[in-house]
């Protein structure tokens, strides 16, 4: 097999380059080079995917078997990749998200739920998205480059993974409940504790994609662990066990946590009260090959990968998480209110 990733530095990209080499597939990484280079094995070949000279110059090492796109984000990115590579790839994967479901995450999705209405030509400053929410924005910005690359591909691979986790992650998310945990003191968390959580391991992700493509499989997919597969609580407890964290959890009222203008999602990581948010229906997928490895061995594993590569340093990272002050004052709040 002959393979083209669109990324190939870090995180998903960087799994799917050693994972394809393993298989012994010929890789070419297309990237800047911002991030890091691909692993040694994979042919690089440097540029910007928003340059047209520079995917003319990419389409000369083809062809492929197959391109996979981790990168894009305006529906035009996928629009100028496909007129310059289509001819050279067979199949056109697209990592797409979970977040291009129009009701997500107030309702349980499946892959027949809508999508965002949108459009192949959108850009991010499209008069069209201005008065949209941010996940509004980003979910018909998403739709958009799915429909853009069923658009202009032979064959194409849509994959809608939920939240990924695992050696490598770089957003932050478990990083700042780790570092929260090693703080000490008293937490402050949403209950329930029992809370499923539907995280999937980067690993499995990239698995299922190149699994897929091997077996030519076309169609869209929701990329997430089976509801049930882990809870928040559960989820606390390794990031106690694998810092040492002596870290006391004092779970309290999401409502009331709300009511405070606690941010979801972003001041208390992986958290959100909708109902849908860790229900997506993932069976599809999981018909189609994807197996979830246990939750732990995803904690675990990246645990082991930050201590040995160090720090993934990312902008994100710095929006997350609740001042040591905010939670102080919180906390006090709660016990007054009890």
């Amino acid at each position: 097999m002959r393979l083209l990733i669109l990324g190939g530095s870090w995180f998903l990209g960087r799994t799917l380059v050693v994972d394809a080499l393993a298989r012994e597939w010929e890789v070419t990484a297309f990237s800047r080079g911002k991030s890091g280079q691909p692993p040694a094995g994979a042919a690089h070949v440097g540029g910007d995917r928003r340059k047209e000279a520079d995917l003319k110059r990419l389409a000369e090492s083809g062809p492929w078997d197959a391109v996979i796109d981790t990168s894009a984000f305006e529906p035009v990115d996928v629009a100028q990749a496909t007129a310059a590579l289509g001819d050279h790839i067979e199949q056109y994967v697209l990592v797409s998200t979970v977040s291009a479901y129009r009701d997500w995450p107030d309702v349980v999705v499946n892959e027949s739920s809508p999508l965002w209405p949108s459009s192949p030509t959108l850009i991010e400053d499209s008069p069209e998205l201005a008065d949209m929410t941010i996940g509004g924005r980003y979910g018909t910005l998403k739709a958009g480059c799915e429909a853009a690359a069923i658009e202009g591909s032979k064959r194409s691979l849509i994959v809608r993974p939920g939240v990924i986790l695992g050696p490598g992650e770089y957003v932050g998310r478990v990083l700042k409940l780790m570092e929260r945990a090693s703080r000490g003191g008293r937490w402050l968390l949403p209950a329930p504790a029992e809370q499923p959580i539907q995280p999937v391991d980067v690993r499995d992700v990239s698995a299922f994609i190149l699994d897929a493509i091997e077996a030519k499989r076309d169609g869209a997919f929701n990329l997430v662990a089976p509801v049930g597969h882990a809870t928040y609580g559960e989820m606390i407890d390794l990031c106690l066990e694998l810092t040492g964290g002596r870290a006391e959890p004092v779970w309290v009222d999401p409502e009331w946590l709300d009511q405070q203008g606690v941010r979801q999602w972003t001041a208390v990581p992986l958290w959100r009260t909708a109902e849908g948010t860790w229900r997506v229906d993932g069976r599809q997928a999981a018909e189609a090959g994807l197996v979830c490895r246990p939750f732990v061995d995803t904690m675990r594993d990246f645990k082991a990968a930050l201590d040995r590569d160090g720090l993934i340093d990312h902008p994100r990272q710095h929006q997350l998480g609740l001042p040591a002050e905010r939670e102080a004052e919180l906390l006090a709040a709660w016990d007054a209110r009890t």
